[in-house]
C-alpha cells in the first residue's frame, strides 16, 4: 500500500460562526498587508489567528496544525487524528497531513507555498525547531513577522464579531446569576463553580445550536484564594463573612468573554466594605475614561491617580482591562489594548474592552482579599456601551 504524504478529506457540510463574507472580508484586509510588507504567503500556526481566518479551533494534543493564506487560497492544514471536522469548520480549504512520515505538515505546507517564497509567519508562536523545519522545507526568500499587523486587525470587531461577544456577555451573566444562587456557607467552590459553567453551557446550546460546545469555565475563589485574578477552583467550603470572587467564562466558537465579581457571604465587615466601595468607584471612573481618542496609558495614568489619593495602589496587581475577541486563558492574547502605563493604543470606535480594577489586599492587614469588578465595553463613535448585564457592587452581592 503506497501512503501518502497528505490528502484531502472533506465530508459533511461545512458549519462556521460567521457567515462566508466574514471570512472573506478578513482575508482581503491580510492579503492587501500581505502585499503592502512583500509577502507572498503566510504560515499561521496559533490557534487564535487560525480560527480568527479560517473558524476552524484547533485541538493540538502535540501536533502541529496551521492556516496558509496566499493572494488566491486560503487552506487549514489538520493532522489524520481529526478526519473531515477541521474542512467542516473551515472557510476555506482543507488538507490533512499524515504521521506515516516525520515532517509530512510541513510537505503540505510546501503544497501551498511553493519553495523560495516571502513567507509571513507568528514570532510570538511558532517554536524554534518549528521555525528550523520551515526554513528546511520552504526555503524562505524572506521572512516577516505578521503577528502584530495581525493583531491590530483582531483588535477591531466587526458588527458581526460584536454581535456575537454581545451574546456571549449575556450567557456570562447566565453563569453569574447561577451562581449567586448557589452560594451558601458551607458549600465548596467546586459546587458553586460547576453550577455556573453548568448553567452557561446549557444557555450557550440553546443560544447556538450548531456550535461546538467546549472550554466554558468558571474561577470561583473564596477567602485567601481570591488574592490571585487566575487562581483555581479549590474544594474549600465557604464560610461566613468570606469575600469571594466570580469569574464565568463561557467560550463560543473561540470568543472569549468573562464576568467577575467581588461577593461576600451573608455579611461585609467595616474594613472590606471601604475597599470595595473604593474598588467599586474606581471600576465606575474607569469606564467613564473608555472612549475614543483615550489611550490606554492615559486611562491607567487616572485610574492609578485615584488609587493613590487613598492609598491603594500599591494593592494594584496588574493592568485595568483588556481586548476582547478571539482569545482564551490557553490561548491568545491581543497585548496591544491593555490598559497599562506602556501601551499606547489609542482606543477607536469597534474596540472591544473591559475595565477590571484589582485590589490585592495581604493576609493579616484589615480587609484581606482580592476585589475585582469587571465589565465589558464596546467603544463607539462617543463613548461607550456596556454589555454587561450583572450588578455590581455591596447592594447586590452581600448574599447567601
Amino acid at each position: 500500500m503506497e501512503r501518502p504524504e497528505f490528502y484531502r478529506f472533506h465530508q459533511g457540510e461545512k458549519s462556521l460562526p460567521f457567515d462566508a463574507s466574514e471570512y472573506a472580508n478578513r482575508l482581503k484586509r491580510l492579503r492587501a498587508d500581505m502585499q503592502a510588507n512583500g509577502v507572498d504567503a503566510c504560515v499561521f500556526t496559533s490557534m487564535h489567528n487560525v480560527a480568527y481566518y479560517s473558524g476552524f479551533l484547533y485541538c493540538a494534543f502535540g501536533r502541529p496544525y496551521a492556516i496558509v493564506v496566499t493572494q488566491t487560497e486560503d487552506v487549514t492544514i489538520s493532522a489524520g487524528i481529526d478526519a473531515a471536522q477541521p474542512w467542516r469548520r473551515s472557510s476555506g480549504d482543507n488538507i490533512t497531513y499524515t504521521d506515516w512520515q516525520r515532517n509530512n505538515y510541513w510537505r503540505a505546507i510546501l503544497s501551498v507555498t511553493g519553495a523560495g517564497k516571502t513567507i509571513g509567519y507568528e514570532a510570538d508562536h511558532l517554536t524554534l525547531s518549528q521555525s528550523e523545519l520551515m526554513d528546511a522545507f520552504l526555503s524562505p526568500k524572506a521572512k516577516v513577522d505578521m503577528a502584530p499587523v495581525t493583531m491590530r486587525q483582531r483588535m477591531h470587531k466587526s458588527a458581526a464579531e460584536i454581535e456575537l461577544i454581545r451574546a456571549c456577555a449575556q450567557v456570562a451573566d447566565v453563569g453569574g446569576y447561577a451562581i449567586k444562587d448557589a452560594i451558601k456557607a458551607g458549600t465548596r467552590e467546586i459546587d458553586v463553580a460547576m453550577a455556573g459553567r453548568d448553567a452557561m453551557e446549557l444557555e450557550i446550546a440553546k443560544r447556538f445550536p450548531d456550535a461546538e460546545y467546549r472550554d466554558t469555565w468558571v474561577w470561583f475563589q473564596s477567602g485567601i484564594n481570591t488574592d490571585g485574578a487566575h487562581n483555581p477552583v479549590t474544594s474549600r467550603a465557604l464560610q461566613s463573612g468570606d469575600i469571594l470572587s466570580l469569574n464565568t467564562f463561557p467560550m463560543i466558537s473561540a470568543y472569549y468573554t468573562a464576568l467577575e465579581r467581588t461577593l461576600f457571604v451573608e455579611n461585609v465587615d467595616p474594613a472590606s466594605l471601604k475597599i470595595w466601595e473604593a474598588n467599586v468607584a474606581a471600576h465606575e471612573l474607569g469606564m467613564s475614561l473608555l472612549k475614543p481618542g483615550m489611550s490606554c496609558a492615559q486611562v491607567t495614568e487616572q485610574i492609578n491617580d485615584f488609587f493613590a489619593e487613598r492609598d491603594l495602589l500599591q494593592y494594584r496587581t496588574f493592568g485595568y482591562g483588556h481586548s476582547f475577541g478571539v482569545l482564551s486563558h490557553y490561548y491568545g492574547r491581543e497585548a496591544g489594548l491593555e490598559l497599562r502605563e506602556d501601551i499606547d493604543t489609542v482606543l477607536e470606535p469597534g474596540m472591544v474592552i473591559s475595565m477590571e480594577p484589582m485590589l490585592t489586599i495581604p493576609e493579616g492587614t484589615p480587609g484581606a482579599g482580592g476585589y475585582r469588578e469587571h465589565d465589558i465595553l464596546v467603544i463607539t463613535e462617543d463613548g461607550n456601551e456596556n454589555i454587561t448585564g450583572y450588578p455590581y457592587g455591596p447592594e447586590f452581592n452581600v448574599v447567601g
